[in-house]
């Protein structure tokens, strides 16, 4: 058991835990707002361009309510296919969005692991690996001769 605790305490002091954390924090602000972004900014025009068709409750009735003398017998049962629009245009947003920051990520990470790139620091282990592979070149050049 004590095991366990000390590699738990090992993940969570390494960061890890802490970044997962910030994540998820920064996932749900971001998805309020992707979702006020959906609703107020994106399905409004398609609402417009529709004819006024409000997306949010747009469903598919299977069967209907019937009310008799104020009291509702079968309860209607509908597909509400107007929500599975909002989820799919907030899908496509988050993970375009999503796609967008990892290319940028990538693109300033491939800039700073390329030594010989001044406009960024390059990381001191890259350099290091950078200067051992110059030093095995001239080794094996000088072994040749």
């Amino acid at each position: 058991m004590r095991k366990i605790i000390q590699e738990f305490k090992d993940f969570a002091v390494k960061g890890n835990m802490i970044d997962i954390a910030i994540g998820v924090i920064i996932g749900a602000a971001f998805n309020k707002v992707v979702d006020v972004l959906v609703k107020e900014i994106f399905l409004p025009p398609l609402s417009f361009l529709t004819d006024g068709v409000n997306w949010e409750n747009k469903r598919w009735v299977l069967r209907s309510a019937v009310t008799e003398e104020g009291v509702t017998k079968p309860e209607e049962i509908a597909i509400g296919y107007g929500k599975l629009i909002e989820a799919t245009v907030d899908f496509l947003i988050i993970g375009l969005t999503v796609f967008l920051v990892v290319k940028f990520m990538n693109a300033l990470k491939q800039k700073a692991e390329n030594p010989k790139d001044v406009t960024v620091k390059t990381p001191k282990d890259i350099e290091l690996l950078d200067t051992i592979a110059d030093l095995l070149k001239k080794q094996n050049d000088l072994l040749k001769k």
